[in-house]
């Protein structure tokens, strides 16, 4: 709207004078000043932006534009909105004047009096009367004209198009920061997968083995069932206890009680995997209650998830279990025997899947080192974890 009216008053001032008044041209100056203040309005940055996507194909892409938060921001939205201004009063003042120029040198070939008809107008075939020739060639030069005034336009869209990313699109520093926070939420959701994955999936392990084994003897041996359906509240209760944790996470609310168990509770998950029915041989070596705090919950993590790997692929079978704790290192295998040959689902299992690669995330995070595969008949995982050069 601005834009077309002082256009208009352009072509009026040219009409009742030769050229555009110096006033009328400075008169441009503030108009450009509060349209460059603007700027600092909120709302405006990101209008222009969706202005800019709903008119200029391709001019920005669908990330998300910002509210300026700094001073150089702020600067190149008045920047755009000045040149905004400006483009667009050439674009209306090209428009009107060219589209008003080409009409009038095409009707040139049917007016009575031709020169009367470009009378304030340019006119290209200079003073006195029109020759037949120039009569026929006014046409053309119009459609010239038109051609011109289209051209001209797909050239200040294309400037629009390659000036937008710059002024409107987010900064270098405005990427950064939305990259370092993309990934710090796919590290939290990756995180709050794991520990669903090595919580929730041990206690969902154990209560499918536990119903099968109580269903199977409920009527030979009705004390294993009934110590194995009061297993299968435990686990029920102990996995309730974690999804309500993840959730408290997931709805950024501070649980009142956050499971964080850690070495001092390996005992705890020895004898629940042992009440499943799997014979663990446990040997532990140096003292795991000096092991750093997130080692010792990751490396809790590490045995549950697998003790419960083998309780899912290889069932009920007896299994070694071997933690060494030094002063500044900490080492765990967990050993138990392969059925020869193997199954297609335990070589599809053994293959490596999810339970596997949350280990070695957990493990990759803390510097440690993980190995899984067979080995001399049995199904072997190795952990290793040092401190000795951490800050």
């Amino acid at each position: 709207m601005a834009t077309a009216v002082l256009s208009s008053l352009v072509i009026a001032g040219t009409a009742a004078t030769d050229a555009p008044g110096p006033a009328l041209l400075v008169g441009l100056v503030p108009a450009l000043l509060l349209v460059g203040a603007s700027a600092w309005l909120p709302g405006v940055r990101t209008t222009e932006a969706h202005l800019v996507r709903a008119l200029v194909t391709g001019a920005l892409s669908a990330e998300e534009v910002a509210e300026a938060a700094t001073a150089r921001t702020r600067l190149r939205t008045a920047l755009w909105l000045v040149l905004h201004l400006l483009l667009g009063f050439l674009a209306c003042l090209a428009t009107m004047v060219g589209l008003t120029q080409a009409a009038v040198l095409a009707a040139t070939a049917l007016a009575p009096d031709p020169r009367m008809l470009l009378e304030g107008f340019l006119n290209p075939f200079g003073p006195g009367p029109l020759t037949p020739a120039q009569r026929i060639a006014a046409p053309f030069a119009g459609a010239a004209v038109l051609l011109a005034v289209v051209y001209a336009m797909a050239a200040l869209g294309a400037l629009m198009s390659s000036l937008a990313p710059l002024l409107l699109g987010p900064s270098a520093a405005e990427r950064l920061a939305a990259a370092q926070q993309r990934a710090e939420t796919l590290a939290e959701r990756n995180r709050l997968a794991r520990e669903l994955h090595d919580s929730i999936g041990h206690a969902l392990s154990a209560v499918s083995l536990q119903a099968g084994t109580a269903a199977r003897v409920i009527d030979t041996d009705p004390a294993f069932a009934r110590s194995a359906l009061e297993a299968i509240a435990e686990q029920a209760r102990t996995a309730t206890a974690e999804l309500d944790h993840v959730l408290g996470l997931l709805r950024e609310e501070r649980p009142t009680t956050a499971p964080q168990r850690d070495l001092s509770h390996l005992e705890a998950l020895l004898e629940a995997t042992r009440a499943i029915g799997a014979r663990v041989t446990a040997r532990v070596e140096g003292d795991p209650a000096a092991v750093p705090g997130v080692v010792s919950r990751e490396t809790y993590r590490i045995c549950q998830e697998g003790l419960t790997n083998v309780l899912r692929h290889a069932g009920p079978v007896p299994v070694d279990l071997h933690l060494r704790a030094g002063p500044d290192s900490l080492e765990v295998e967990i050993a138990n025997p392969l059925p020869d040959p193997p199954s297609g689902r335990a070589r599809g299992a053994r293959s490596g899947g999810r339970g596997l690669g949350g280990m070695r995330e957990r493990l990759r995070l803390l510097g440690g080192t993980l190995q899984a595969g067979a080995e001399d008949g049995q199904w072997r995982l190795r952990a290793a974890v040092s401190w000795k050069d951490a800050p």
